[in-house]
């Protein structure tokens, strides 16, 4: 029960690795928020861990606004877990469409930005917190065919240390998670087509040879968000099986 009388909100809560986090969170004590863009897939989550459902596109301040003032208004916050992740399909850099970039932009980027506008201040005013962003290996040993998913989540990487710089003094911590490919929704994105010829070249990548897990990352992100990691900020955990060794 590590994380027992703590509230946490997971965005991208439906599916994949913000599922597995959730999940975790409500085993560990925590009243959890699920939230996603797809609300069925949000509520199956909530229902399965006893949590609270909330539909919300990152990437929308409107959207951002209201779901903060829908959560805020049930009480305190103590754990923000920007989760939400999209990528574009394997191809050529200058080949990407520039709607498939500013879905990335901002689905990846804008909406921790959004996400900071909207909670920073009640952590600020609560002189405490713990803000999880889920990066990826992406961001540290980039593949190629995937440049702008790549920089965004090296952007969220270096996002995460100037928040943690920043928001030190104020009592809240900020760290981020950084998982391989995992069989989730997004790994077909990630390889273009799903074959066992491509996974078997993928997972050669991987020196633990498996892929990440939702599992995995609701373990990591347990530690990183409870009293046990008092004293770690600005952390990138690499959750990898390896892959950037």
């Amino acid at each position: 029960m590590r994380l027992k009388d703590k509230t946490a909100l997971v965005t991208g809560g439906g599916s994949g690795f913000g599922a597995g986090i959730a999940r975790k969170f409500a085993a560990e004590g925590a009243k959890v928020f699920v939230v996603d863009i797809n609300l069925d897939g949000a509520q199956a989550i909530a229902d399965e861990i006893g949590g609270i459902a909330v539909a919300c596109d990152v990437s929308n301040a409107e959207s951002v606004s209201n779901l903060a003032q829908n959560v805020l208004l049930q009480g305190t916050l103590d754990i923000l877990v920007n989760n939400a992740g999209i990528t574009h399909l394997p191809s050529a850099m200058e080949d990407v469409s520039e709607d498939d970039f500013d879905r990335v932009f901002n689905v990846n980027m804008k909406s921790v930005y959004l996400t900071a506008k909207a909670f920073v201040p009640h952590f600020k005013d609560r002189k405490g917190g713990a803000i999880l962003n889920v990066a990826s290996t992406a961001g540290v040993s980039p593949r190629p065919r995937l440049n702008w998913y790549n920089a965004s989540k090296g952007w969220m990487i270096t996002a995460t240390k100037t928040m943690a710089v920043e928001l030190a003094a104020e009592g809240i911590r900020v760290n981020a998670i950084n998982p391989v490919a995992g069989d989730t929704p997004l790994l077909k994105s990630f390889m273009g087509e799903d074959t066992p010829e491509i996974r078997a070249k993928f997972l050669s990548t991987i020196p633990l040879g498996r892929f990440s897990t939702p599992e995995d990352m609701g373990n990591a992100a347990c530690f990183l968000c409870s009293d046990e990691a008092s004293m770690v900020t600005g952390v990138a955990m690499e959750v990898d099986g390896g892959r950037c060794i």
